[in-house]
């Protein structure tokens, strides 16, 4: 069985559409095998990373400042799949990065070129084998997204770890009306569903499935209003 942590970066935490999303997600990931666990950066108020490098010159692997992220530290050590959960914030939630950034301590300070790019690797003690992003954005457009896998596809390449692919949706409130999931909305969360347990029987995403995801439920002329 294999062992999925998610950090869900919305500060609506459970009440959003990307915990719709995400839930669907680890959905289709828990019915195929895998022991699913989601903690929300907001609740956990993780401090910004000190740039110190304490954790790679003194004591090695080991971050000083002692708050939430020590109780996060064994979860990620222990999970093979990081999944990063994150509305598109200009470009992501405050929270959410400061985990990220505090990430380094998990990283051994020997870098190495790798396709033009100097790269760490994770720490022996770390399991972690892959990350995946899934993520919602109001905005009607694809393209809004580029950032935010970005950051998802660097933080994966930087601790040598394969990046899984992203789960996107844009016009992410179209999903909903009158506060309930609409019919388009419930194909899109099966379709979540679908990507996650094909990631976790095969050990990847139907590139079909993603764009089911990620599929315009309005046309630009009606998101616009025009």
């Amino acid at each position: 069985m294999s062992r999925v942590l998610a950090i869900n970066g919305s500060a609506r935490m459970e009440r959003g559409r990307l915990e719709a999303l995400l839930r669907a997600f680890l959905g289709g990931m828990e019915g195929a095998g895998a022991d699913v666990e989601v903690v929300y950066a907001s609740r956990l108020k993780v401090g910004p990373c000190t740039a110190e490098l304490h954790c790679w010159n003194d004591a090695k692997g080991e971050c000083y400042i002692k708050d939430a992220m020590q109780a996060l530290y064994p979860r990620l050590k222990a999970a093979d799949t990081w999944v990063l959960a994150t509305p598109v914030n200009i470009p992501i939630p405050g929270e959410l990065q400061n985990i990220l950034n505090r990430i380094v301590a998990l990283l051994e300070p020997r870098l190495a070129t790798r396709a033009g790019r100097t790269r760490a690797r994770l720490r022996p003690d770390v399991r972690t084998r892959r990350l995946v992003l899934v993520s919602t954005s109001g905005w009607w457009e694809m393209g809004n997204f580029g950032t935010v896998v970005r950051i998802a596809r660097e933080l994966a390449a930087t601790s040598s770890i394969e990046f899984s692919g992203a789960v996107l949706r844009p016009h992410s409130q179209h999903m909903m009306s009158g506060g309930k999931v609409t019919e388009r909305g419930r194909e899109v969360l099966v379709a979540a569903r679908a990507a996650g347990a094909q990631l976790e029987s095969r050990g990847r995403m139907d590139p079909r499935t993603l764009r089911a995801v990620s599929r315009p439920l309005v046309s630009r002329k009606e998101y616009f209003g025009d």
